[in-house]
Order: C-alpha cells, then structure tokens, then sequence
C-alpha cells in the first residue's frame, strides 16, 4: 500500500491510500470515529474509479498519525479476535 502526504499540521492530515478500496476505508473510518481523541475522521475520492481515497482526519488530542495507527492496530485485533473464532467453529 502506498500512502501519499497530502497535507499536515499539528491536528489534523489528510492522506491518500492508493490501491484501496471501501473494503479498507469504511472499517478505518468506523474504528477512527469511536476514538474520543479523534475530532473528526472520512475520506472522500475526486473520482470514484480513477482516484485513490483520501482520508481526513483531525484529532482534539494527540498527534493524527498516532489516531490512525490505533485504529489500523484495533481493525487488525478485531480481525485476529473473528479469525480465531471461525477457527474454534471449524474444530
């Protein structure tokens, strides 16, 4: 995955991820709203097919990069958690 600074200051960044898809965006997004540190949290494309997403995210604590990299380790961990639940069902 190929992430491209588009802009950042003290509270807030904005980044593309190239080569994704709502398959990875809607989770982030959905783990970034729950984070009371996190002020405001989405990402939009210019162009549905041609343009990679990019996520805004402005935090009301702490540095934004440290927001995502929590939820990006709660997406993982939650997956892990579900993983680990289908294995216990196929025995």
């Amino acid at each position: 995955m190929e992430l491209r600074l588009i802009s950042k200051d003290k509270d807030s960044m904005s980044v593309e991820l190239v080569g994704q898809n709502e398959t990875l965006m809607t989770p982030l997004i959905e783990k970034l709203l729950t984070d009371d540190k996190v002020e405001h949290a989405s990402y939009h494309r210019r162009h549905l097919f041609l343009d990679p997403p990019t996520i805004t995210i402005a935090v009301n604590e702490g540095k934004p990069q440290t927001a995502i990299k929590r939820a990006a380790k709660g997406i993982a961990s939650d997956f892990r958690d579900m993983r680990e639940r289908f294995e216990k069902l196929s025995g």
